[in-house]
């Protein structure tokens, strides 16, 4: 019988960034939406606020996203010449190394060194890599990757309260624009669990509580200061 299994941890570096840029597109936007609309402002100043911020998170996401997994890669890569060096000067004491890292993770002492020498006879850098390093090809940082993934779910995830707030009637403009967009981070929170095979209830309910919860801490910040400020 042939057996298959399908994994989804290479997933996780691209997939990181898209689920926060998708969340992040939402409530920024929808957030930006409400506010606009909360100063009694023409429909057509709302949407361009909106797109304006739609434009700006994107780039912002795509730099930030970059910017950051530039610098695991760069800590990657200088650990890699590290090992690659190290090889060189001290093959011997990196054997031993290996193989006691193998030992450790259940083998014979005299397995571990001859899987320890066939491994490092093949590829000693690629070994000590994944074994000693943790560097993996699922795990590597891969910046460009995440910063398109992060500017398209921003992107995506912008235009939905966008479209709610050109489509709806300027009087109920807020209420739409709210209610929908928890709805749309529930329908985000369920879609999730579906790519990762995770608990679908527990994540729904996360991305719903969790994205309210860092609204609403944001929109507290500056008062307590002001507060902080008024008492001194």
């Amino acid at each position: 019988m042939q057996h298959t299994e399908h994994h989804r941890s290479n997933r996780s570096g691209w997939l990181r960034a898209a689920v926060m840029g998708a969340n992040d597109g939402l409530v920024s936007t929808s957030s930006l939406i409400l506010g606009v609309a909360a100063a009694s402002t023409a429909q057509s100043d709302i949407m361009l606020a909106g797109i304006a911020g739609l434009v700006a998170g994107a780039m912002s996401m795509a730099a930030g996203e970059y910017v950051s997994v530039s610098s695991q890669s760069d800590t990657e890569h200088a650990d890699l010449a590290l090992e690659r060096q190290a090889l060189i000067e001290h093959f011997d004491a990196e054997l031993e190394e290996l193989a006691a890292i193998y030992e450790a993770r259940g083998l014979t002492p005299a397995l571990a060194t001859q899987v320890a020498e066939q491994l490092m006879a093949s590829d000693a850098l690629g070994a000590h890599a994944r074994d000693e390093i943790g560097i993996t090809e699922t795990s590597q940082a891969r910046p460009l990757q995440a910063a398109f993934s992060s500017a398209v779910t921003f992107t995506a995830g912008a235009m939905w309260p966008l479209l709610i707030a050109w489509w709806a009637p300027p009087p109920l403009l807020i209420l739409l624009v709210a209610l929908f967009s928890i709805l749309f981070l529930a329908f985000l929170g369920r879609r999730l669990p579906v790519w990762v095979r995770a608990d679908t209830q527990s994540l729904g309910a996360r991305n719903v509580l969790g994205r309210i919860g860092d609204d609403l801490d944001l929109r507290h910040r500056p008062l307590v200061r002001c507060r902080g400020i008024n008492k001194g």
